[in-house]
């Protein structure tokens, strides 16, 4: 026989002696497979020897996503201890310490240790030695998370050694604490990831993780440092069982996997089949997909063979490479904000085969591609999409149509309906990643066929481009949707414990919502930086928007920025939320990609200092304060309604109003201007919910908005703020002035889809899984769907305020003033894109050109004014530049003196006679004295 059917046969010689081991598990959940010696030994004694073994082989690549085959003797210890690096071991629960007390490593390749306070460790195939000691300083900051209890160890030079050239990773390891007379005081699980990390620092620079084009077939490499044994099962298809199995060899420099195989045609399907120890169940048989893969089956079953330079994955016209328009700065960004399904999913003028997917994006005669078109024309830059990568919650074939009942508009069956078909239904905003390099399938017209997803994500991109839009992806990296077993966990399941971050006892932590990742570590860090490229360079995305970015380590946020860079040739926009909460609060475990830390990067992150200010209250507002805490836009003190009392309406309406200002100088945290007392203030020296309100070095550094798909519509949060008889007509020209904040502001500009229609959800305060009901778009502008019934939000005590207001019909806008909010957000593009002076490229221009007035405590508290010299800026398009935002209802006369030499003239699109707003030429200038018409943004320029 030849040497490659040798190497083929040890595998399995292995494969069948581990499935041998499976034969007397017992109790374990209905995931994992048992495997039946006897079955399998029937079905196979007919055949050759070398005809059993390959069969054998292969049928282990069908059946259960896992199989167990050595379950743990003893339930392990949550006390764990965690590696630091490839010496040092901190160990915060153990037991207290005494004399003659020593620590080792014990493993079994087995799984069959025993540590039994009290008795003598048993099961052991080895153990190294630790020694008590101290860490080194360098060290001590990556360990401080861990607190001050417990023990430092380090391992002797024997155990680093044997460690490194002889003890099995793929083992059940444990830390044992044992008396002088060599008894089990306590015990714990090992933490990895650091570890693994200094181990193997060269699979860094793998550039082939995944499936590649190989001379005459394909190289499959997976990162599996941990795993005993890998191997590659193919299959013809989506359904069909395997039909072949290689063995893939081990690097020991990298702990990478690969082989290079001339087996699979593209188009067809593999999956992984890994033997691994899994802390806390024992030794198993993973069949995976591939966490590196460029596409899947349907519902993300198997891994898709081709590569993405393959013709037949390309759309038509995609080898033109239409390039996507140019930017010359970050704040140059106009962003809208969709999701791929909202888009179209109403949208009758769209085929009915490709409404919510991909293709509508390519349905150039559609009413929302129409719309799309004349946002582009009038200076939007960028359309960006929520998660379109592969997700785990919506199912890709067979997805239910939800019926919803005909009810009244505060009826609780609408959202009864939804609830009951969550789990069914197509709809999810995407917040739940499964594959981060792979396009999502529900959005394709055939997810079975996993070349599908590629074209036509591809098409949408080249449609998106040829209208003069860039595109940008929602990406989710701070948190995958399952872990450890569960059948849509990947990452887990090819290095347990190592993807996620776990806290000190082994679980996995979960601030985001779901199962954390530990973007600290270095593959998790490279799997982020990798799929990214993929997707800027593969798919030609322009931008990227990170979710929860603060859960990043800064430092990898700004090597991904400049690996993007490089990589494509030109600037790839990064932004994200960067909250600073959870178990990494305060850089407790690395300096976070926070808002305060991004400074300086040239990263954006979202500015919550205008939108809060601007709509009152905060993001979780619970029912008593919804609508008592009114915002700057929405009646703080000038309007008040029913359940605002307050006697400092007028003090608080100040504060606000000090914050929108900051927001309207690019919140760079050293402009200055004066406060509300009067005093002169550096913008990081405004207080904003305990925190510095300037923040940011430059103002490329920030997006500024007023709404986004978290949190209520602003809308909807103005129909419980505004007093409930503010006519139709007055609350869309709140609507509007909310645009004109965020056009007018110095920095990113970010809308949220459906602003310029007055989007309601009917008072949903969190619909990623509401449905289409709850998420709809009407591009031919008559409905905003107010009043679509009680919202599926899962805390009802918000019922009672919300009801009775989804009753009134004339909360409901007319089709005339959608018209006219689109007619309005059209021209604050064009206003904005056309006028570089509101888009200023850098602080130092924003500190020497841009004044704020109308300040102090003696200030027209309802009236935002400033001014921007234009002399000397490049392309300024005007000597100067002067604005007035009246949020109040009356108006307002504002004296400036300063301002009192020039020959102020209106701006020249709102001195059209199309331009929406005609209150804007009732706006005068006389000798330094400008009246602004009530609920008006007005600009003034001197040429």
């Amino acid at each position: 026989m030849t040497k490659a059917y040798h190497l083929f046969a040890n595998f399995v010689l292995a494969v069948l002696a581990s499935a041998q081991l499976g034969c007397s598990s017992a109790g374990v959940a209905s995931a994992v497979q048992q495997t039946d010696a006897k079955q399998s030994s029937a079905a196979l004694g007919s055949m050759q020897p070398e005809q059993r073994a390959k069969t054998a082989v292969l049928s282990q690549c069908d059946g259960a996503d896992v199989t167990l085959l050595a379950p743990e003797a003893q339930a392990q210890d949550s006390r764990n201890a965690i590696f630091i690096d490839r010496e040092w071991i901190r160990w915060p629960r153990s037991s207290a310490l005494t004399n003659g007390d020593r620590f080792r490593l014990a493993y079994s390749t087995q799984a069959t240790l025993r540590a039994q306070p009290g008795q003598m460790l048993s099961g052991q195939s080895a153990a190294l030695d630790l020694e008590l000691g101290s860490l080194p300083s360098d060290l001590q900051a990556k360990a401080d998370y861990l607190g001050a209890t417990g023990v430092t160890l380090r391992l002797t030079s024997n155990a680093q050694s044997a460690l490194a050239d002889s003890a099995p990773l793929a083992a059940q390891w444990w830390i044992v604490q044992e008396d002088s007379r060599g008894r089990v005081k306590s015990s714990g699980a090992l933490q990895w990831a650091w570890y693994l990390d200094q181990r193997f620092v060269a699979a860094n620079a793998l550039d082939d993780l995944g499936v590649s084009a190989h001379a005459g077939g394909y190289k499959f490499a997976v990162w599996a440092p941990t795993a005993e044994a890998v191997a590659v099962c193919f299959y013809a298809d989506a359904g069909s069982p395997a039909y072949a199995l290689e063995p893939l060899k081990k690097d020991e420099a990298t702990g990478l996997y690969s082989v290079h195989s001339n087996t699979p045609r593209a188009g067809q399907y593999y999956r992984y089949l890994l033997d691994v120890f899994v802390p806390g169940l024992g030794k198993v048989r993973n069949r995976s997909t591939d966490p590196y893969a460029i596409s899947l089956s349907a519902d993300s079953q198997r891994s898709y063979v081709g590569s993405l330079a393959d013709a037949n994955l390309s759309p038509p016209g995609w080898q033109e490479n239409v390039p996507a328009r140019e930017l010359a700065h970050q704040t140059d960004m106009q962003i809208y904000e969709l999701h791929v399904r909202d888009f179209s999913i109403s949208d009758l003028s769209v085929r009915s085969a490709w409404r919510g997917k991909y293709l509508a994006f390519t349905e150039t005669a559609s009413l929302g591609a129409i719309h799309l078109k004349a946002m582009a024309q009038a200076g939007l830059t960028d359309l960006h999409l929520l998660p379109v990568f592969d997700l785990a919650t919506v199912p890709e074939r067979n997805c239910e149509a939800v019926k919803i009942p005909k009810a009244k508009a505060d009826g609780a069956e609408q959202r009864a309906a939804v609830q009951a078909a969550r789990e069914r239904d197509c709809f999810n905003w995407g917040y739940d990643p499964w594959h981060f390099g792979a396009p999502e399938g529900s959005y394709a017209t055939n997810a079975e066929d996993g070349a599908v997803r590629i074209r036509e994500f591809r098409a949408m991109v080249d449609a998106m481009h040829r209208i003069g839009l860039r595109v940008g992806m929602d990406v989710v990296y701070n948190h995958t949707t399952a872990s450890g077993q569960n059948q849509r966990s990947v990452l887990d399941r090819i290095v347990p414990g190592y993807y996620q971050r776990l806290n000190a006892d082994g679980f996995v932590e979960r601030s985001t919502c779901c199962e954390n990742t530990a973007t600290e570590h270095l593959m998790m860090a490279k799997l982020m930086r990798d799929t990214l490229l993929r997707f800027a360079l593969e798919y030609r995305i322009d931008s990227f928007r990170f979710d929860l970015i603060g859960h990043q380590p800064k430092d990898a946020m700004v090597e991904i920025k400049s690996a993007l860079n490089t990589a494509t040739g030109r600037d790839i926009q990064l932004i994200g939320e960067g909250w600073n909460f959870g178990e990494v609060a305060n850089n407790a475990r690395f300096v976070q990609a926070t808002q305060a830390n991004l400074a300086g990067t040239g990263i954006a992150s979202f500015s919550d200092r205008m939108r809060d200010a601007a709509r009152g209250g905060g993001c979780c507002d619970g029912p008593a304060d919804l609508a008592k805490r009114q915002g700057y836009l929405t009646g703080l003190d000038y309007a008040r309604n029913s359940q605002n009392s307050g006697t400092d309406s007028r003090s608080e309406l100040l504060k606000s109003a000090d914050l929108i200002k900051l927001s309207l100088a690019g919140t760079v945290r050293d402009f200055r201007f004066m406060d509300a007392n009067g005093s002169s203030k550096l913008a990081s020296q405004i207080e904003y919910s305990g925190q510095p309100g300037g923040y940011v070095a430059e103002p490329s550094e920030v997006v500024n908005y007023v709404e986004n798909h978290d949190n209520p519509t602003l809308f909807d949060v103005s129909v419980l703020k505004l007093p409930l008889e503010t006519s139709s007509e007055e609350r869309a020209r709140v609507q509007a002035l909310g645009m004109a904040l965020v056009a007018m502001s110095q920095g990113v500009a970010y809308y949220h889809a459906g602003m310029e229609l007055m989007r309601s959800k009917s008072f949903d305060r969190n619909s990623f899984d509401s449905g289409d009901h709850f998420n709809r778009l009407d591009w031919s502008f008559k409905r905003n769907f107010f009043g679509m019934g009680l919202p599926p939000g899962e805390d009802r005590n918000y019922d009672a305020l919300i009801g009775p207001h989804l009753v009134i019909q004339s909360l409901r806008p007319s089709a005339t003033d959608l018209d006219w909010t689109r007619r309005m957000f059209l021209s604050l593009l064009k206003l904005r894109s056309s006028t570089p002076l509101l888009r200023l490229d850098s602080a130092a221009e924003i500190k020497a050109r841009l004044k704020i007035h109308n300040t102090g405590s003696a200030q027209i508290a309802t009236v935002l004014a400033a001014s921007i010299e234009g002399s000397g800026y490049e392309n300024s398009g005007f000597r100067k530049l002067a604005y007035f935002i009246n949020v109040g209802t009356n108006a307002q006369s504002v004296n400036i003196p300063e301002l009192s030499t020039e020959a102020w003239q209106l701006h020249p699109l709102q001195a059209q006679v199309d331009y929406p707003d005609a209150r804007v030429r009732m706006a005068t200038s006389n000798n330094g004295v400008f009246t602004i018409p009530p609920r008006t943004a007005v600009v003034f320029v001197v040429r």
